[in-house]
């Protein structure tokens, strides 16, 4: 009896407080928690709370635009809706593009949230399908090398030299080092391209051409700080960066300002490709 009259006592409706208006209307008062229950109801708690969780996880560089995207994803319902791998993606074309939208998510420097999503994109990359394989092979590894080393300030010429040391053949299995060591290389590479952009920007002070001997100065004190890096890409990477700091910088340029003799101009393309040039020759080619 006493659990039949608490089922009856949640069953009742639950009464709606009203309150009197201004006009001498009674109009109803909003029940404590009506919102959460609604959204509750929608689902749209629960779906906010997954699209935090893949914040966390992949820890992009635009949390915004990634949630964009995520809920875009999601509503358009598509193969790979809500940021999650499929297996079954219709063919190479968007086993790329997807795999590109992985290993975008993450800074390189964010190490546990780069290396996830490179695993997811190892995997998206792989997927094999009814008449072929799972795998990654050479020329899907080879083809998103390509597309990430086209966004970015990296010459063309750079990008090719780079990508000759760390290919693999065509038709060859890829190993996820492997795979994981060409990604960040290309990111690191744009990166460092970038960051010799706006040491050329330093240079030049807005004239469009720098000196070519305090151009020669920084790219000898690079190449010197890429040479003294011990360890991992990054690690050689991040040295050259705090060598290049405002007073190594300074230093540089203030020794070859000694010199007071006239002196041609270097401009920001044969800079760049003389920075990525020395960044190129440090990387070690895949075996």
């Amino acid at each position: 009896m006493a659990a039949y009259e608490k089922r009856r006592a949640a069953a009742a409706p639950v009464p709606i407080p009203v309150s009197a208006t201004g006009s001498g209307l009674v109009e109803p008062v909003r029940a404590a928690g009506s919102e959460a229950e609604f959204l509750l109801r929608a689902g749209v708690t629960a779906m906010v709370r997954e699209a935090l969780l893949k914040v966390l996880e992949a820890r992009p560089e635009e949390p915004v635009s990634f949630l964009a995207d995520y809920f875009e994803r999601l509503v358009q319902g598509g193969p790979a809706a809500a940021g999650e791998a499929s297996a079954e993606l219709p063919g190479p074309a968007q086993r790329l593009a997807r795999a590109l939208w992985y290993v975008r998510l993450a800074h390189h420097s964010h190490r546990t949230a780069f290396d996830s999503n490179a695993g997811a994109a190892y995997e998206v990359l792989g997927a094999g399908g009814r008449r072929r394989p799972a795998g990654v092979d050479g020329r899907l590894y080879s083809e998103l090398l390509r597309r990430i080393c086209q966004h970015g300030a990296a010459p063309a010429e750079a990008a090719s030299a780079l990508l000759r040391r760390v290919r693999c053949r065509d038709h060859e299995a890829v190993p996820f080092d492997v795979f994981r060591y060409g990604v960040l290389t290309c990111f690191v590479l744009l990166e460092f391209a970038a960051k010799a952009d706006a040491l050329f920007g330093v240079l030049e002070g807005g004239s469009g051409a720098a000196d070519v001997r305090l151009c020669q100065a920084v790219l000898r004190a690079l190449e010197e700080a890429l040479g003294a890096g011990q360890g991992s890409l990054p690690a050689r990477y991040l040295e050259a960066g705090s060598k290049l700091g405002p007073d190594g910088l300074a230093l540089a340029m203030d020794r070859a300002l000694q010199e007071r003799k006239l002196s041609s101009a270097m401009s920001r393309e044969e800079f760049l490709r003389k920075a990525t040039a020395l960044f190129v020759a440090k990387v070690k080619p895949v075996e």
